[in-house]
Parts: structure tokens; C-alpha cells; sequence
């Protein structure tokens, strides 16, 4: 399809939204043997005692023997909700987009364009294993998901009722202030009183529907 003319855009989190009760860095972690220090920068994170870029420089650090087989491995391991690429196709045959907006690393997220996403935005690593150092400003932050959203809005002269955004948490909680059709799918308390909608459970189709009646009524 054209991505220059399109007629709504559908916006995906991964960790935790279509990822189910987990994260990247997690299904990583277990493949690379380093749960127990991954788990302690997520509950320093999940605190709010480090941003982003701060833990992206640590799993960099953590990670200097990862390699693109096991980030493939742990891809194919992950508990995916069920239905994405069903729903990617649905929304393409609708002359609409669907974009995943994470700050996962993109050696991970980058895997989810063979389902059917159009655009995969994630934070950007350097290529494996890590010769490179990494650079903070290419990691994504909660905020990045509001610039990338208004970016394509006006790159595709749509306005925000023709957009709806799937996330679960605290990094979601910007862009769900900024959009109106918004589902809260698996939801923590961070996004309590800010989704349109809520669906929990393991199948994408579910949480689309009702993405795809705030778009109906729009």
C-alpha cells in the first residue's frame, strides 16, 4: 500500500500490549542468561530511579556478547497476543496503517515487520554484537511517542480522530493524554481514568475491535 495516503493510523506499544505480561528485555535476558541483573534495572526503572536511556546504556553494557541469533530465538520464545498478524492484514485491507511505537531496542522489535506492521519505531542500538558505543539520543522516551505520532498525523494530513493508540503503562500515558480513541489493553494503573477503552486478555482482535469502533464513530 501507499503509506503516503492512507486513512487511519493504529498505533501499537509492544512490552506488555502486544507482548503479553512481559518485555523485550526480558525474553532477552532469559536467552542471554542475565535475568537477575535485567530484573533489577526494570525495578529501577519501574521506580522511576533511571529513564530510558539510562537503562538502554546498561543492558548495552550488560548485553556485549549478544548476538542476532539469540535476540531471534528470543523473539520465536515470546508470549505474543494472538491475531497480530490478522489484524495487521485487516488494517492494511482497510487502506489504514498500523505502527509499533517501543523503546525496546531495535534488534528485537525490528522482527515484528514480517507480521504486517507498516512502521516499526523503536530505539535504535548499535548493529550486534555491540562494537559501537551507544549513542543516548537515539533511545526513545515516553514523550517520543507523542512527536513520532504527530509527525506521521501530518505527514498523512489526518486528523487525530483518525488515530488510535493500544498501550498498557506508564510510557503510553502521553500519548493516550494526547489522542481520544485510545485502548488500554492489559493495563496498569498508570493509564486508570485515560483509555477510551480497556480489554484484557490474550487476543489482539479484541482489543482492535474496540479500537476500531472508536474510529467507526469518529
Amino acid at each position: 500500500m501507499d503509506l503516503d495516503d492512507v486513512a487511519a493510523l493504529h498505533v501499537f506499544d509492544m512490552d506488555g500490549t502486544l507482548l503479553v505480561g512481559t518485555t523485550a528485555s526480558r525474553q532477552i535476558a532469559s536467552i542471554h542468561g542475565s535475568e537477575t541483573q535485567l530484573l533489577a534495572l526494570e525495578r529501577r526503572f519501574a521506580a522511576e530511579e533511571i529513564d530510558t536511556r539510562t537503562f538502554a546504556v546498561a543492558i548495552h553494557q550488560l548485553w556485549q556478547d549478544l548476538r542476532p541469533e539469540m535476540v531471534a530465538a528470543a523473539f520465536a520464545a515470546s508470549p505474543w497476543m494472538t491475531g497480530v498478524a490478522e489484524v495487521c492484514a485487516d488494517i492494511r485491507a482497510r487502506g489504514e496503517a498500523s505502527v509499533v511505537i517501543t523503546m525496546s531496542p531495535d534488534f528485537f522489535a525490528g522482527h515484528l515487520t514480517a507480521w504486517g506492521f507498516d512502521t516499526v519505531m523503536a530505539s535504535v542500538f548499535p548493529a550486534l554484537p555491540f562494537v559501537d558505543v551507544i549513542d543516548p539520543a537515539r533511545i526513545l522516551t515516553p514523550e517520543h511517542k507523542v512527536l513520532v505520532v504527530d509527525d506521521l498525523l501530518q505527514r498523512h494530513a489526518l486528523p487525530r480522530s483518525r488515530c488510535v493508540a493500544y498501550g498498557d503503562s506508564m510510557s503510553d500515558a502521553p500519548l493516550f493524554r494526547s489522542l481520544e480513541a485510545t485502548v488500554a489493553v492489559n493495563a496498569d494503573r498508570h493509564l486508570a481514568g485515560l483509555a477510551a477503552s480497556e480489554y484484557r486478555g490474550d487476543d489482539l482482535l479484541e482489543a482492535y475491535r474496540l479500537g476500531r469502533s472508536h474510529l467507526d464513530r469518529a
